[in-house]
């Protein structure tokens, strides 16, 4: 019984601290920005800037994403959040230990892979 008892903390703690999408996926998801005229352009991105074409590397957070090209393509893109597959993974594995670690760390979430930017 001295020895289960351990055990079973050691487990549960480690239920409690992890989520399969935060593990798995991280907190931040690649997106493959395009323009239609295959022309470079400077994004903003939640008050950030990137520059496309290009991969950018995103943070995760539970809001859609909007997407404003300047430069040689003006224009503008938008993208809803989508569930990772791995945090429906997690819940039938995992239950809400896991999936409540994946909702407030917000590694649940995901936007499209491509993204073109349509020009103006």
């Amino acid at each position: 019984m001295k020895k289960v008892i351990p055990v079973v903390i050691l487990v549960i703690s480690v239920l409690s601290f992890t989520g399969c999408a935060t593990i798995l996926s991280g907190k931040t998801t690649k997106v493959n920005v395009t323009t239609s005229n295959n022309k470079p352009a400077t994004l903003t991105i939640k008050n950030r800037t990137y520059q496309a074409p290009g991969i950018i590397d995103l943070d995760k957070v539970k809001e859609d994403l909007f997407i404003k090209a300047s430069g040689e393509c003006e224009g503008q893109a938008f993208s809803t959040k989508k569930i990772e597959t791995t945090f429906w993974v997690n819940i039938l594995s995992g239950g809400s230990f896991g999936s409540t670690t994946d909702y407030s760390t917000d590694a649940m979430w995901k936007y499209d892979d491509n993204i073109e930017i349509k020009c103006k």
